[in-house]
């Protein structure tokens, strides 16, 4: 029958989960330690437990050598000769054992040997945990909280503790002491203090096991999980793909009515689920992937470095994004390429630099801004500027950047710059506002004569809408020789008129104002009728001079 001491051994082993017999030989070195310290001597000391009677021994063994010349160490070795005469039938590299007296040992030997104990056993409780989790990663394990710190959660395993960092919990998860949740096993870590468990609730392949254990499909391999991107406590994209033709892998994973992914969106405590169906062509799942915005469309910039030129409408560009670019950023995680994702507006403006610069652009030599001075366009033109339009496109920090150009000189040149276009400006608008009005064309014989007429009735109705009434009666009058058959309109009329106008009666005003206007609108037709015939008069004799045609 076993010892009480071995029985306790035992039972120790079972709850570390270790071997008993690393406990077993934890206690023997515990033992020689302690007698070597008691005794103060250097020689090889074991400890021996007897698992029957729990009597614990040490002792000294020395290794039988040949010859005494052999002898290197005196404590540990002796000769043949002298091991026979204590045990004639040991041969050479036989041991005898020295037994020492354990009795005298006191508290101090005993505090020590429990120390050894304690560190072996701890050694074995790391190795075990080592063993038992190591190859492991990945895997989902169901823990429990087991005590909360300000950056860290604990969790019971079992065999062993497990910690969650700061950087591996989601924002939207709070926990309790003794509460249940199922983590990712990352890896084990081989510290000094021992092996430490590191567990996630932020992995990726947590989602994909919670589909798994609540999708049917997922789990017998109908629909497959292609990839999966994940911010936790935000958003997570997951591209599935079927491999039946008829089992929708999108409707199965949500499920009907959504059940399914809703059991999973309330064990991630709320967080957002995009599934996406998986596609072989990058360009259709990259439209996908970019959902709920609609994509216009989708090309390939650059197969070597995977990257991908994504446009949509200007009204799409800020859902396609995403609050702080999460859309685009974990699009581009489930595909594994980059993605560059414009406005049709942008795209439109880039195409026309493009062309501008195909066809070779304006360009003015920079010695066209005179105020900039001949040392700093002499500095400029060595840096490589030679346009005005170059220099108008740089920073001041870039400005900064060219040899010889100081904060001074980057003043200089912005207000150079700007007065130079500003002449430019105003140069324009003063040779729009002096462009020449057109001469009219001259013609000879019948046409030349019918076409001054024209220009001069023309001419005489526009420069008598800013005339007078009496200097457009008198011009008139004028032209048409002094004919005594013209009425006029008497300076007291107008003056009467005047008068009403400038009068208290607006009624009176009002009357006055129609029939001048009236007087004045026969008398121009009867003025324009006898011009008329005067001229063709003077046309059909012949002769130009007024007073013939009077």
């Amino acid at each position: 029958m076993a010892s009480a001491l071995y029985q306790s051994i035992e039972l120790l082993s079972r709850e570390k989960g270790i071997d008993p017999e690393i406990v077993v030989g934890a206690v023997e070195d515990a033992i020689a330690l302690a007698t070597r310290k008691y005794y103060k001597t250097q020689e090889n000391m074991r400890g021996e437990l007897d698992r029957e009677s729990g009597e614990i021994r040490a002792y000294v063994f020395k290794t039988v050598v040949d010859a005494p010349e052999q002898i290197e160490d005196v404590d540990n070795q002796l000769s043949l000769e002298q091991a026979r005469e204590l045990a004639p039938e040991v041969e050479v590299g036989g041991e005898l054992r020295f037994y020492k007296d354990t009795t005298p040992l006191g508290r101090i030997a005993a505090q020590m040997a429990k120390q050894v104990i304690f560190q072996k056993v701890r050694e074995a409780e790391r190795d075990t945990v080592f063993l038992e989790y190591g190859s492991r990663s990945g895997e989902i394990l169901t823990a429990t909280v087991k005590r909360l710190e300000p950056m860290d959660v604990i969790f019971d395993l079992g065999k062993a503790e497990a910690r969650m960092p700061k950087r591996e919990q989601s924002r939207l998860e709070q926990f309790s002491v003794g509460e249940r949740i199922r983590v990712v096993l990352l890896r084990v870590d081989r510290a000094a203090k021992g092996p430490q468990v590191i567990v996630s609730r932020a992995a990726p392949g947590l989602v994909q096991s919670l589909f798994q254990s609540e999708v049917p499909e997922i789990y017998d391999g109908t629909v497959v999980v292609r990839a999966i991107a994940r911010e936790a406590g935000e958003r997570t994209k997951i591209a599935v793909m079927s491999r039946d033709k008829d089992v929708d892998p999108v409707g199965a994973c949500v499920g009907m009515k959504g059940m399914r992914v809703q059991s999973i969106i309330r064990e991630l405590r709320g967080e957002k689920i995009d599934i996406i169906e998986f596609s072989e062509e990058i360009t259709t799942f990259a439209e996908k992937a970019l959902q709920p915005a609609k994509v216009s469309r989708v090309s390939i910039t650059d197969l070597g470095e995977k990257q991908i030129e994504v446009i949509v409408d200007d009204t799409q560009l800020s859902l396609a994004i995403g609050k702080k670019g999460q859309n685009v950023r974990l699009a581009a995680k489930l595909l594994g390429w980059k993605i560059d994702i414009k406005s049709e507006e942008e795209k439109r403006q880039e195409v026309e630099q493009q062309m501008q610069a195909m066809t070779g652009g304006p360009s003015t030599p920079i010695e066209q801004v005179t105020e900039l001075g001949e040392s700093v366009m002499e500095k400029l033109i060595a840096a490589g500027i030679t346009t005005v339009e170059s220099l108008a496109d740089m920073t001041e920090e870039e400005l900064g950047e060219v040899p010889g150009i100081g904060d001074k000189s980057v003043e200089k040149i912005a207000l150079a710059v700007r007065h130079y276009f500003e002449k430019l400006d105003e140069a324009a608008v003063g040779s729009d506002a002096a462009a020449p009005i057109p001469e009219p064309v001259l013609v000879a014989g019948e046409e030349a004569v019918a076409a001054g007429a024209a220009s001069d009735e023309a001419g005489d109705e526009i420069h008598s809408m800013t005339k007078t009434p009496e200097e457009i009666l008198a011009a008139q009058a004028a032209e048409a020789g002094g004919a005594e058959e013209v009425d006029t309109i008497s300076t007291e009329e107008i003056a009467e008129a005047e008068d009403a106008i400038s009068g208290s009666d607006a009624n009176d005003a009002a009357d006055a104002r129609e029939e001048r206007i009236e007087l004045d609108n026969d008398t121009m037709d009867e003025l324009v009728d006898q011009a008329g015939d005067v001229s063709s008069e003077g046309i059909d004799d012949g002769d130009n001079d007024p007073g013939s045609r009077a």
